[in-house]
């Protein structure tokens, strides 16, 4: 130490001595400042915790409160989805039906897909309120047929439809749509519910899946809240159909699906991809392989989007026992038969038919979502568009691509030359 230093220190020494009352007035200091400190930092935990209070108890009429939903802010590491858009001043009544127009001058048979992000999964239009109507009339009479379980027990199937109701009944509907849907804590705060502004409905954003009956349950309650149809897929476990087969194969695990296009879902429980596709012409060698490879390698967050097209006549939405399908020998015989003349075609009964497909992994039970929105469009509205002569080509297009018996297969030699003749009339 400098002899400079050395004496400043000295000189403190002796003011010390001389006046020990600093020496007090220093412990009294430190003392002041670490109480004030500690008083800060109680009184910042405590303010904290009244603010989280304040938010879960947001007082509102009726026998429950509503609350902000807690997924609304969740990460994508926390949900394994990409957060969710919220369309804040959506008007479900104003918004129009998405319109698709797939066709092309040749049919290729191809996977065809794009990728959308996870707030497009469900769209809502102003046909909901007249669809709920029509789906609840369908669970009346024909409930074994538009829900259906491959083996309630199976564990991984509960998962995989709790994983997929509370992601859509706690997350994406409050979220997407909060001017339709929206979250509160019951009257005992023992349950979060999610209720549906436009029907007056409320159910649980979470159901105890160890329940009995509780995957039914759970795909009612789905399928009486969203115009959308799911059918869940789990990788199959009962063995591999040949050694040389690498990837997983999926089978259909559950389903609720009420506007199936000329199937019955019930007979498409428990089979695989390949044995589900069957009937469709070329698929086996067009598709069969890489379908199984693309279902086995969807990452989780990647959502891909598809859609398809056919002409229905006299058939609604509800098409679960034929009439859109060609599907055996004998029903290409019958067809021949029921070919409409041209001139004969029943125009107001007679629709362009279009699925919109996604599919995409949940993140923990990693079973796979397929799921479709049903759109009809009556022919003279194509035809108003100005798009006659391109749904006609199109029309002869389904014979003249890589699958020639597509033609057949949506019932074109029916009516194939009715609709050609209307549309280009």
């Amino acid at each position: 130490m400098s002899t400079a230093g050395f004496q400043y220190l000295e000189s403190w020494r002796l003011q010390l001595e001389r006046n020990p009352s600093i020496i007090l007035f220093l412990v009294l200091g430190i003392g002041t400042f670490a109480f004030a400190f500690a008083f800060a930092s109680a009184y910042y935990r405590k303010i904290k915790v009244r603010l989280r209070l304040a938010i879960l108890l947001i007082p509102i009429t009726n026998t429950s409160q509503t609350i902000p939903s807690k997924h609304e802010t969740s990460s994508e590491a926390e949900t394994g989805y990409s957060p969710i858009t919220p369309l804040s001043t959506f008007n479900w009544e104003t918004t129009e039906p998405l319109v698709f127009r797939p066709f092309k001058p040749k049919y290729h048979l191809t996977m065809a897909l794009s990728t959308i992000p996870i707030s497009d999964l469900i769209p809502m239009d102003k046909t909901y309120k007249e669809r709920m109507a029509l789906r609840a009339s369908l669970l009346e009479e024909y409930p074994d047929v538009v829900l259906g379980v491959h083996g309630e027990a199976d564990p991984r199937i509960r998962r995989a439809v709790g994983e997929l109701y509370g992601f859509v009944m706690g997350t994406y509907l409050p979220t997407r749509y909060p001017t339709m849907f929206s979250l509160s804590v019951s009257a005992n705060h023992s349950t979060t519910l999610v209720k549906n502004k436009v029907t007056g409905k409320s159910y649980p954003v979470e159901i105890d899946m160890a329940q009995r009956q509780a995957v039914r349950k759970a795909l009612e309650i789905l399928g009486q809240t969203v115009d959308e149809d799911f059918l869940l897929l789990l990788p199959d476990t009962r063995g591999k159909d040949s050694e040389k087969e690498s990837e997983e194969s999926y089978f259909l695990a559950a389903y609720t699906a009420y506007f199936p296009s000329g199937f019955d879902t019930r007979t498409k429980l428990g089979l695989r991809l390949a044995a589900i596709h069957d009937p469709v012409p070329g698929y086996k060698e067009k598709l069969e392989r890489s379908m199984d490879r693309f279902f086995a390698r969807v990452e989780v967050g990647k959502v891909v989007a598809r859609v398809n097209w056919s002409i229905t006549t006299e058939t609604g939405l509800f098409a679960a026992f034929g009439g859109v399908h060609g599907s055996t020998e004998a029903s290409a015989k019958a067809a021949g038969k029921e070919e409409i003349e041209p001139g004969m075609l029943d125009v107001d009964s007679t629709v362009l038919r279009c699925e919109r497909q996604t599919l995409h992994r949940l993140p923990r039970s990693k079973a796979l979502v397929f799921a479709f929105h049903t759109y009809t469009y009556p022919l003279q509205t194509i035809k108003d568009e100005g798009l006659g002569e391109e749904l006609a080509t199109a029309i002869d297009g389904l014979k003249a691509g890589n699958v020639p018996g597509m033609h057949w297969y949506k019932r074109g030699s029916v009516w194939g030359e009715a609709v050609k003749h209307f549309l280009r009339r």
